[in-house]
C-alpha cells in the first residue's frame, strides 16, 4: 500500500485545503493521472499522482485543510492482494464521506443555487457559469469543477477575470516568507551582462512578419530558449539544493515569471524547455499564462522548476536583480529590451539590447562560472534560428 500526501507546492507552502477528489475508492489510477484540486494560496492546483495503483480509500473530507505530508489517500500498487474480509472488518479504514463544502461568505448557498465546491465557483465566476442552471455530478449532488467546465466548453471566456480565484493578500504573505528564506539561507552573487539583441530582433520581425498574431513569437520565448541551452551546458545552474547538499537536474525545467493581475507572482515549469521548438514554447508559455491568471495550475509546474527566468517585457527597468527561489540555485532577471549606443567595428550605431543578471548560489558556483553562463546565454541570442 502507498500513502499519498498532500504534497509541498513550493518554498512558500504549508498547508492546503482539499476542494474536491477525482477519484474514488475502487479507480484505477495511474503515474501523472490528476486526483485532486487543492486550494492554495497560488489558486486551484491540481495534484497528480505519482503512483499506478488502485485507489483504496480517501482518507480526508473535502473543506479539510491539509498540513503538507498529511495522509489523503491509500492507493493499493498493482499485484497487491486487497484485504481480506476479516481484515476489512476489523478496524477499517474507510472512506470519508466527503461533506459539502463552505461556501465563500461572499456567495452563500441558497435555495436556487445548489452546493458547489469552492474551486468549482471560482472557476464559474471566471467562465461566467451560472451554477443555479446546473446538476451536480459530485457527492451529494455538488456541483464540481467538471461540471462548470463542461457547462463552459460552448461558451468560454478569452481570459480570466482579474485575480480569480485568488487570495492576493494571502499569496503576498507566502511570497514574502518564501523571499526572506531564501535571502536569509542562499548566499546569493550577482552578475550581469548587456546582450546586443539586433539580431534576435530582426530575426523575430522577419519571421513573424507573415503569421496571424496568435501564431507570433514573442522576445520572452528566445529569451527563455537561450537560458534553458545555457542551463543544459552548465549543470550547477539548474537543479535542486537541500540538505544533503546539491542534486543537478537532468532536464531543464524553466520556471517562467508570471505576474498575475491584482498582483502576485507564479513561476510554473515548462518542462524540458531546452528541447522545445520556439514554436512549441510559445505555445506553452502562451496556455501557462492563462491558467495561471485563471487559478489553474498542475502540482508538477509548480515544483519541478529547476531555474527560473524573470523577465521585465517590453516596458519596465533596464535591469533586474531577481531573488533566487529555493530549492533551485539560479535565476535569470532579464530588464526590458532597450535601444543604446553600441560599437559594432569601428562605428557607433543604435542597437536594441537588454541586460541579463544572474542571481546564483554561491555553495554551488563561482562567478567565473556565471560569466560563462551568461556568455552562453548570449551566444544563443545571436543565432535565434537556431534557438
Amino acid at each position: 500500500m502507498a500513502v499519498f500526501t498532500m504534497p509541498s507546492l513550493g518554498a512558500d507552502m504549508e498547508a492546503g485545503t482539499l476542494t474536491e477528489w477525482m477519484i474514488k475508492p475502487g479507480d484505477t489510477v495511474t503515474r501523472g493521472d490528476v486526483v485532486a484540486v487543492v486550494e492554495t494560496q497560488k489558486g486551484a492546483i491540481e495534484i497528480e499522482c505519482f503512483q499506478d495503483g488502485t485507489v483504496e480509500t480517501l482518507d480526508a473530507d473535502i473543506g479539510e485543510t491539509l498540513p503538507v505530508g498529511a495522509p489523503m489517500a491509500t492507493i493499493r500498487a498493482p499485484g497487491d492482494n486487497a484485504p481480506a474480509p476479516a481484515e476489512a472488518a476489523a478496524p477499517p479504514k474507510t472512506p470519508h464521506a466527503p461533506k459539502p463544502p463552505a461556501p465563500p461568505p461572499a456567495m452563500p448557498d441558497t435555495d436556487e443555487t445548489p452546493p458547489a465546491s469552492p474551486a468549482a465557483r471560482a472557476l464559474a465566476a471566471e467562465r461566467g457559469v451560472d451554477l443555479a442552471a446546473l446538476s451536480g455530478t459530485g457527492p451529494g449532488g455538488a456541483i464540481v469543477m467538471a461540471d462548470v467546465e463542461a457547462a463552459a466548453a460552448p461558451t468560454r471566456k478569452p481570459q480570466a477575470e482579474p485575480g480569480a480565484g485568488l487570495d492576493m493578500a494571502a499569496m503576498r504573505t507566502a511570497i514574502a516568507n518564501a523571499m526572506a528564506r531564501s535571502k536569509r539561507e542562499i548566499p546569493h552573487y550577482y552578475l550581469s551582462q548587456t546582450i546586443d539583441l539586433q539580431t534576435a530582433s530582426d530575426w523575430l520581425t522577419e519571421t513573424n512578419a507573415t503569421r496571424a498574431p496568435g501564431a507570433r513569437l514573442l522576445m520572452s520565448a528566445l529569451l527563455v530558449k537561450a537560458t534553458a541551452r545555457a542551463a543544459a551546458k552548465t549543470a550547477q545552474m539548474n537543479g535542486h539544493y537541500d540538505a544533503d547538499g546539491f542534486h543537478p537536474a537532468s532536464a531543464v525545467h524553466v520556471g517562467a515569471a508570471i505576474a498575475l493581475r491584482g498582483g502576485g507572482l507564479v513561476a510554473p515549469a515548462l518542462h524540458d524547455a531546452q528541447d522545445l521548438p520556439l514554436d512549441t514554447l510559445m505555445a506553452r508559455m502562451r496556455d501557462l499564462v492563462t491558467r495561471a491568471r485563471g487559478g489553474r495550475l498542475r502540482a508538477s509546474e509548480m515544483t519541478d522548476g529547476t531555474i527560473t527566468v524573470s523577465a521585465m517585457g517590453d516596458t519596465g527597468a533596464d535591469a533586474m536583480a531577481a531573488v533566487i527561489y529555493p530549492p533551485q540555485v539560479a535565476i535569470v532577471g532579464f530588464g526590458a529590451p532597450v535601444s543604446r549606443p553600441w560599437v559594432a567595428g569601428d562605428t557607433v550605431c543604435p542597437r536594441m539590447t537588454v541586460t541579463a543578471t544572474l542571481s546564483a548560489d554561491h555553495r554551488v558556483s563561482d562567478g567565473r562560472l556565471g560569466a560563462r553562463f551568461l556568455a552562453a546565454i548570449d551566444a544563443g541570442l545571436q543565432a535565434p534560428a537556431a534557438l
